[in-house]
């Protein structure tokens, strides 16, 4: 579940955990720099979210970020006894991520530029003297014309966010270079297998041409690996 702008996703995520008894509940992710741990908290008890099968990502792009996610953390972890997943882009968080997460969500990277972000997150991890936290990967994926220009769009405003826009210098990459723009169905599969062994589960993106139900479940099915 995405947390975007004024939405609550923690009230969403309560709608999903309502209706199911053993799916993961995942929210990607909170930003600590305008929602702070004292409300994260006090939202997932409002809400009753169940925190075994809660999977918990805050994350923050600003600055003093490692600060606010090495605190945010530790306060978290001191009142939930549940999954924290930190989102990591840059170097220092990826390190940061290994030494005190969970997991770990990696965003708008190639396959490649994301093993090295592992390495970093598996170095933070045995600096931190622990086993190295789940490896997730949030990777749009746009099937068809209409879906592409909304890709475009979405890439051309993360890449107006300076922090975002470090990272795709880093990488040398234009923003959409980092997702899926696939002109049929059976592209999809062989342009996720270049993610494998490189993150432990990729979370997917469906960006479609009208956001309608056949148009994602088209597009889940032809991304099943064969």
């Amino acid at each position: 579940m995405n947390h975007p702008g004024a939405t609550d996703g923690l009230a969403a995520l309560a709608h999903a955990a309502g209706e199911t008894r053993r799916l993961e509940l995942g929210i990607g992710v909170i930003p600590l720099h305008t929602r702070g741990p004292e409300s994260i908290v006090q939202g997932v008890r409002a809400h009753a979210l169940p925190l075994d099968r809660l999977l918990l990502g805050v994350g923050s792009p600003n600055p003093e970020a490692l600060k606010r996610v090495r605190d945010g953390i530790a306060a978290l972890r001191s009142q939930l006894a549940t999954r924290l997943i930190v989102a990591a882009l840059g170097p220092k968080m990826c390190h940061l991520a290994g030494e005190i997460a969970d997991g770990v969500l990696l965003n708008w990277l190639t396959p490649e530029h994301a093993r090295r972000s592992a390495e970093l997150v598996r170095a933070g991890a045995a600096a931190a003297g622990r086993r190295p936290p789940k490896l997730f990967a949030y990777v749009r994926v746009a099937l068809g014309p209409a879906a592409h220009a909304r890709l475009r769009q979405e890439a051309d405003r993360y890449g107006a966010i300076p922090a975002y826009a470090a990272n795709f210098a880093r990488m040398g990459v234009k923003p959409a270079e980092t997702a899926i723009a696939a002109e049929t169905p059976e592209a999809i599969a062989p342009a996720l297998a270049r993610w494998r062994g490189v993150v432990d589960e990729l979370v997917l993106r469906a960006i479609t041409g009208a956001d309608t139900v056949e148009e994602t479940v088209a597009l889940v099915r032809a991304a099943r690996p064969a």
